[in-house]
């Protein structure tokens, strides 16, 4: 079978288990707090949804600036693990500031030296794999991207369970420790990474065409995505009083996330990435229209496999569709992803101040986004094939008057 034998050449890529092992230990430290954190600053500190979404927002907008900054400039340095190691440093040193926050400007700083360097540690970490992969395995350099962001969901899976039971054994604290001792180990392992500073080969057949339609709608995308993973937590709490519900619904996410990622890549090469995007907005957008209907429990979890289809298109295809865009500055298309992240997670934070508190109808909102970045990429598909047709015709034309 065509997977297993590339899976296999994937394991005896030199150092690929290193980049697997940090991916995984990344993927356990957001995985942790991930599903808490807003109820944390709630609940533990007594904060408002307007500070709560200011403390976010703030901290985001100066993670897009670093991630963006260090994007455009990061195809000229030589050597880029000295730059996540440095943000690893800074994220921790947020988190010890987090921990001991009761009011909402130390939260507040402690969230910006916690988050703002993250979007710099995900965007080089994927250019390292991406130019580590493109160098020693260039025929599987794709899926081997994919396998790393599929270890990363593994990763976050594994962060959800530790961190309720941190929680029920322990207290939102507990928490936090769990997701400084993921950065922490990341840190550890990038130490131990050796960096592949040769230059990758270019594989230009594989590069796609710029397109500012298709960026926008992966920008709404992700703005729905956005807005559900902070406000989702939220609306479950206030609808059954359970904070540790929300990570059990987040692992049963992961886990069939997993399942659809490399299923995904797959299906990408064989019917072109932008198909695969279209379907997978149609089962985000089934998803927010069940949640805004005020669901029973039971409901939440039976659509998360349709979410989670989704989630593996948008944060692995996706990935890779806007890499190829920019496929002689991997640092910068790399970090051009994670910043449309974390655009929309900004544009996500702010929409639901539209709707008063945290019901349910709240998920209309990524309902609307979905549907216009569905119509938006139906509508480019259309068009691009129309003149690929034309194209065609003129051409076999035009070989038919020289013949």
């Amino acid at each position: 079978m065509v997977v297993i034998t590339d899976f296999k050449q994937f394991l005896k890529i030199k150092s690929s288990w290193i980049l697997l092992v940090g991916m995984f230990l990344y993927g356990i430290g957001t995985g942790i707090l991930a599903p808490m954190n807003a109820v944390y600053m709630r609940n533990g500190i007594g904060l408002s949804k307007f500070e709560i979404a200011s403390i976010f927002s703030i901290s985001l907008l100066l993670n897009m600036i670093t991630t963006i900054a260090i994007g455009i400039i990061s195809d000229k340095i030589k050597r880029k693990k000295p730059l996540p190691i440095f943000a690893c440093i800074l994220c921790m040193t947020g988190l010890l500031i987090y921990i001991n926050a009761s009011t909402y400007m130390v939260t507040l700083i402690g969230m910006v030296f916690a988050v703002a360097p993250s979007g710099l540690i995900m965007g080089q970490f994927f250019a390292m794999a991406r130019n580590h992969f493109m160098t020693l395995a260039p025929y599987i350099y794709e899926m081997a991207q994919i396998w790393l962001r599929a270890t990363l969901s593994v990763g976050f899976f594994t962060g959800l369970l530790i961190g309720a039971n941190l929680f029920i054994f322990g207290d939102f604290k507990s928490v936090l420790w769990g997701n400084f001792l993921g950065y922490a180990t990341l840190f550890v392992v990038l130490l131990f990474y050796k960096e592949h500073e040769a230059p990758a080969p270019l594989s230009s057949d594989k590069s796609e065409s710029f397109s500012l339609v298709m960026l926008f709608a992966l920008l709404l995308l992700a703005c729905a995505d956005a807005l559900r993973g902070l406000y989702l937590p939220l609306v479950v709490v206030q609808l059954f009083e359970e904070p540790q519900l929300m990570s059990y619904l987040w692992s049963v996410q992961a886990v069939f996330e997993l399942m659809f990622m490399t299923a995904a890549g797959y299906w990408a090469n064989k019917f072109g990435s932008k198909i695969v995007i279209i379907i997978s907005s149609l089962c985000a957008l089934t998803t927010y229209l069940v949640y805004s209907i005020n669901p029973p429990l039971w409901v939440f979890f039976l659509v998360q496999p349709l979410y989670s289809f989704f989630v593996s298109v948008l944060y692995g295809v996706a990935m890779g569709y806007v890499q190829r865009m920019f496929n002689t500055r991997i640092g910068f298309g790399s970090s051009l992803y994670v910043f449309l992240s974390q655009t929309a997670a900004l544009i996500g934070y702010l929409l639901p101040f539209l709707i008063s508190g945290y019901q349910p109808r709240i998920f209309i909102i990524p309902s609307i986004l979905v549907s216009t970045a569905f119509l938006l990429m139906v509508v480019h598909l259309i068009i691009n094939r129309s003149k690929e047709k034309i194209t065609l015709i003129q051409s076999v034309h035009e070989d038919n008057n020289y013949s």
